[in-house]
């Protein structure tokens, strides 16, 4: 195959997929074992079945610029986006091992830091970090510092909440507001000015989660990052066959994170976020889901925005402030590189 990879190709939009799929689906013979959820499915993560329950992994690796900013740093990041992609599969964290590799030179200070902040976020959840590796890179062969984290959780068997699960007639909560992550590390990489007035929302998220399966009616779930909101709602119509159809005016945003994308040129609903979910929940329950998800640390900003439709199966419509309806893209790429 001629050409070469890009930044874009690794942005969790549509050109990440083709890269997935063209080179890895194809390229493994098996995708799944154990009668687990596999690579097939394109989910958060994966899981094998064993006696009365299924145990969930995911893998994520991080190369977050600034490995500092406004509301924590690339520690926590990997820690709480591995927590959450277990959690958005309906399973308990239970324990991520980790693999550090950092360029010669890199400070022991900041290395300590970044420790702590793992230990911390790790510790939010009860989560143990029980195994991991650490590497070093000649200098100049790599930016600073790479987190690999894999992420284990457990559910009872036949549990796993996949994106696919979407039925018409749920409902679509999110957690919180949508974009404070991209907006906080673009204000402090670029020098913005934004970074007083927002900071990111990297946070581990079982206790939203947890809250909302004790009701009973969750679906589907998806944590909003690479690609935004626009881009897990784009997932969840597409694998599950049917469209979304939001309200702008419900959807939860700080001004200063509105403000900043209008100024960048930037779709504010491409902006990612890396301490919210976006739950796909049986609309007879929503309500008291909703209400059930306020009372949690990390879901007291949550909203409903919006409906699952059984028509125009693999569509997300916006209805705008305006009035008017038009369709919601996935990203092609992430508009802004190198933030998870």
């Amino acid at each position: 195959m001629e050409g070469k990879i890009t930044l874009s190709h690794g942005a969790g939009g549509e050109l990440t997929f083709e890269i997935i799929e063209k080179f890895f689906l194809r390229g493994f013979s098996a995708h799944s074992t154990m009668g687990g959820i596999g690579l097939e499915a394109l989910d958060d993560g994966a899981s094998i079945k064993t006696g009365e329950f299924e145990i969930v992994f995911s893998i994520d690796s991080y190369t977050v610029d600034p490995i500092f900013f406004p509301g924590g740093d690339i520690g926590r990041l990997a820690v709480s986006g591995t927590i959450n992609d277990v959690s958005m599969m309906g399973a308990k964290p239970v324990a991520i091992l980790d693999a550090v590799t950092v360029e010669e030179g890199f400070q022991f200070r900041d290395l300590k830091q970044i420790v702590e902040s793992m230990d911390k976020a790790a510790k939010e959840t009860g989560v143990a970090i029980i195994s991991g590796d650490f590497k070093v890179m000649p200098q100049g062969k790599l930016d600073r510092i790479v987190i690999a984290a894999c992420g284990v959780g457990v559910v009872e068997r036949g549990d796993v909440i996949l994106d696919s699960g979407a039925k018409p007639g749920d409902k679509v909560l999110v957690s919180g507001t949508i974009g404070d992550h991209g907006i906080a590390l673009l204000s402090k990489r670029e020098g913005l000015g934004f970074e007083t007035e927002v900071v990111s929302d990297v946070a581990p998220i079982w206790d939203v989660v947890e809250a909302a399966l004790k009701i009973g009616g969750v679906h589907a779930m998806k944590d909003p990052t690479r690609g935004g909101l626009a881009g897990a709602l784009n997932e969840i119509a597409k694998k599950s066959k049917i469209s979304i159809q939001i309200d702008e005016e419900k959807i939860p945003f700080r001004e200063p994170v509105v403000a900043a994308a209008e100024m960048l040129g930037l779709s504010p609903y491409e902006l990612l976020s890396e301490g919210k979910a976006v739950i796909i929940v049986d609309g007879d329950l929503a309500d008291e889901t909703l209400q059930e998800v306020r009372k949690t640390k990390h879901g007291r900003e949550a909203e409903i925005i919006g409906e699952v439709k059984k028509g125009k199966p693999g569509y997300v419509l916006l209805n705008t402030l305006v009035g008017g309806t038009r369709i919601l893209e996935k990203p092609l790429g992430e508009p802004i590189p190198r933030i998870c």
